[in-house]
C-alpha cells in the first residue's frame, strides 16, 4: 500500500489488519512493512499498539496473528446483532425443513456481510460464510437488500458501483435499475443463478427493523446444477414467511441495536 497522505496514522495502523485472512493468517513485522511500504520503525510501533489492544497476538519468530480481542468483539456482535440473535434459530429451522443451506446477511456500509451460515452436507463450494463481505450488487442476498434501499442511497450505489450493476444485468440506466428493483420488491424475494459466484443459485427475502427499514436478508442456496431448481424456487413463500418471522422478532426485541447501515458508498 503506497503512502497515502490523506490517511491518518491511526488509519494506516488499522489498515495492517486488512492483511490477515484465512489464506494468510500469519504475518511477520518485516512482511507487513514491505506490503504496506512502511518504515520498519513505524510498522513496529503500529504492531505494538495493535498487540497491546489485543487486536493482534504474537506467535513464534516475531510473527503475528489475529488477537483475542477480536473474539471478544465477535461475542458482543453475536449477542447484540438482532439479525443474528433473532434470526439464527429461524434460519436453522428453515434449513432443516427445506434441506438447503441457509444464510443470514446484513447491510454493512456499501457491502453485504454474512452473519450466519447453516450449511448442508451438499452445500455448493464457495458458499458465503460468517464474516465474509461481498459487494452490494449481484446475487440474491444483495439484490433483495438493494431493492429496499431509500432512493438517495440507491443513487449513491448506482453512481459508485455502476460497472457492477451493469455486469449483474440490472441495467445500464437509472430507470432500468429502478424497474428491476421494483419487480423484486413487488414479488417479495430475489432469485439468481450464478450471478455473483458461478455454480451457486440463491433465493433471498429482506429483513426489516421496526420502522420498516431494511437490515439485511435471509437466503437459501443450492447448486445451479441441481435437478431440483424448480422446487427450490418454489420455496419462496416459505422463505418470505421466515423473513417476516425474523422481522417481527427484531421489532419485538428489547436492548438490541436495529438501525440499518446508512453510510453507503
Amino acid at each position: 500500500m503506497p503512502d497515502n497522505p490523506g490517511m491518518s496514522s491511526q488509519d494506516k495502523m488499522l489498515s495492517l489488519l486488512d492483511a490477515f485472512s484465512v489464506e494468510a493468517p500469519v504475518w511477520s513485522a518485516d512482511e507487513l512493512a514491505a506490503r504496506f511500504e512502511l518504515p520498519a520503525s513505524t510498522c513496529y510501533r503500529y504492531l505494538k499498539s495493535l498487540h497491546q489492544a489485543g487486536l493482534l497476538a504474537r506467535v513464534g519468530s516475531g510473527s503475528y496473528v489475529v488477537g483475542p480481542r477480536v473474539l471478544a468483539l465477535d461475542r458482543i456482535s453475536r449477542l447484540s446483532d438482532p439479525v443474528y440473535s433473532v434470526g439464527s434459530p429461524v434460519v436453522a429451522a428453515l434449513s432443516r425443513r427445506t434441506g438447503y443451506s441457509a444464510l443470514l446477511s446484513v447491510l454493512y456500509s456499501d457491502s453485504v456481510m454474512c452473519v450466519q451460515q447453516v450449511a448442508t452436507d451438499d452445500a455448493p463450494p464457495g458458499l458465503f460464510g460468517r464474516g465474509q463481505q461481498r459487494p452490494l450488487v449481484a446475487g440474491a442476498s444483495a439484490n433483495v437488500i438493494l431493492a429496499h434501499l431509500p432512493v438517495h442511497q440507491l443513487r449513491s450505489v448506482f453512481s459508485k458501483q455502476h460497472e457492477r450493476i451493469v455486469a449483474a444485468g440490472l441495467g445500464p440506466e437509472w430507470e432500468t435499475l429502478r424497474a428491476q428493483l421494483a419487480a423484486i420488491r413487488q414479488q417479495g424475494y430475489s432469485f439468481t443463478a450464478g450471478e455473483y459466484r458461478a455454480g451457486i443459485a440463491g433465493l433471498a427475502a429482506p429483513l426489516f427493523n421496526k420502522d420498516g427499514e431494511v437490515l439485511g436478508s435471509i437466503a437459501l442456496a443450492t447448486s445451479t446444477r441441481s435437478t431440483q431448481l424448480p422446487g427450490f424456487k418454489a420455496l419462496a413463500q416459505a422463505l418470505m414467511k421466515a423473513a417476516a418471522e425474523i422481522s417481527r422478532g427484531i421489532a419485538a426485541s428489547a436492548n438490541v441495536v436495529d438501525l440499518p447501515a446508512r453510510a453507503l458508498g
